[in-house]
């Protein structure tokens, strides 16, 4: 008799397929999708696991470093290779578990050990696991799912995983960095709003992006030093452009003065308002 049975994905591999169509959508994020379960990513690139940042940070702010000089031709001071690499990896990680939950509703457990970077290109590694849902998920109940109670709960769950899985990065790069706490946390908020952002730009929902970050972050979010703070600024023939001012610097001005990123402090509204209304290249 034929074994009619049917074998349901796991939480690891619907993750998988959630991450491919990811990266589809977000180009900016470099990323190795490893085996569900299985080993570290292969051999001939010089990946280094998240849970060794502390012990190899020089090698990874010197290959920065050598990315910076190469781009953009400035060979940058340690603390800004080191902002530059902090911001790059907080912007990555941030979206690898806010990704799943804006496009399914499922809010990965990214542990250290599941995370690599390259410190030669800056590019990431990731192992896909479990993942937090929400009672209704047609995955709810398959191996590796785990039942939130509500979309409340499931936001709270989102910053959880963040702030568990940076705080010891955060820790490894407080001495290159030269900043306190506040400052660094303030980054990670940058990071997770951002990311989110960005893939509602890329799928052509802006406010709802919007939206959904300032319920991630409404404020008064510990360790999350702040809100969404998102506001709009009057642009030209009636227009509107959706902005907000960064908690935390990246210190890209260090790099790159006359482009200050467009959410900094130091960009002034009018500033951003040309630029944002600049014809495309």
């Amino acid at each position: 008799m034929p074994d009619t049975r049917v074998i349901r994905p796991s939480a690891a591999e619907l993750l998988d397929g959630t991450y491919r169509r990811l990266t589809g959508l977000c180009p900016t994020l470099s990323l190795t999708l490893t085996a569900p379960a299985g080993p570290a990513p292969a051999a001939g690139r010089d990946w280094v696991g998240a849970a060794a940042f502390g012990e190899h940070r020089d090698r990874l702010i010197a290959g920065e470093s050598a990315r910076i000089l190469a781009a953009h031709d400035c060979a940058p001071r340690e603390h800004v290779a080191a902002s530059r690499l902090l911001h790059h990896y907080l912007w990555s990680l941030c979206l690898l578990v806010s990704g799943p939950w804006y496009l399914d509703r499922r809010v990965p457990g990214i542990r250290p050990e599941d995370v690599w970077i390259d410190s030669a290109t800056g590019d990431l590694a990731l192992r896909p696991g479990d993942f937090a849902c929400l009672p209704d998920d047609p995955a709810a109940g398959r191996p590796g799912a785990r039942v939130i109670a509500g979309e409340d709960e499931l936001r709270a769950e989102l910053r959880a995983v963040v702030a568990e899985h940076v705080a010891p990065v955060l820790a490894a790069f407080q001495g290159p960095l030269k900043r306190g706490p506040r400052a660094l946390w303030g980054m990670v908020t940058d990071d997770l709003v951002s990311g989110i952002w960005y893939l509602g730009r890329m799928l052509g929902e802006e406010q709802a992006a919007v939206d959904a970050a300032g319920a991630v972050l409404p404020g008064d979010t510990a360790p999350f030093p702040g809100a969404a703070g998102f506001r709009t600024l009057p642009g030209s023939a009636g227009r509107e452009h959706l902005t907000r001012t960064r908690l935390g610097c990246c210190l890209y001005y260090a790099v790159r003065p006359a482009e200050a990123c467009l959410t900094c402090p130091r960009t002034a509204d009018a500033e951003r308002v040309r630029r944002l209304e600049l014809p495309p290249a």
